[in-house]
């Protein structure tokens, strides 16, 4: 998994390229989807009244550990969110992370 394909460093932090599978059994942070470029992240929320959006960043703030933001996509199932970190400390953190899921 190349985590790089989907984050970009920016001024006020990282950007992180998902997509989102809502009303999922068991919430994940998954593995890169290389045709799409992006995070397959699931949710238990379903896509209404900005539930899957609310489970999204929740389940990011508990793995980055800081305040997740969706910049693009707050309709869309994919994404993209962003992170007040740097890339290399966001890409630690989803391996770190990733790592202990498998």
């Amino acid at each position: 998994m190349d985590l790089s394909t989907v984050l970009r460093g920016v001024r006020d932090g990282t950007e992180i390229d998902i997509m989102v599978t809502p009303n999922a059994k068991v919430p994940s942070i998954g593995e890169v989807d290389e045709w799409r470029r992006r995070l397959v992240v699931k949710v238990r929320a379903v896509p209404s009244e900005g539930r899957a959006n609310r489970a999204v960043c929740e389940l990011f703030q508990s793995v980055l550990g800081e305040k997740v933001e969706i910049l693009h996509g707050a309709t869309d199932r994919h994404k993209t969110l962003l992170v007040p970190l740097e890339v290399k400390e966001v890409q630690q953190r989803l391996e770190a992370a990733l790592a202990r899921h498998r």
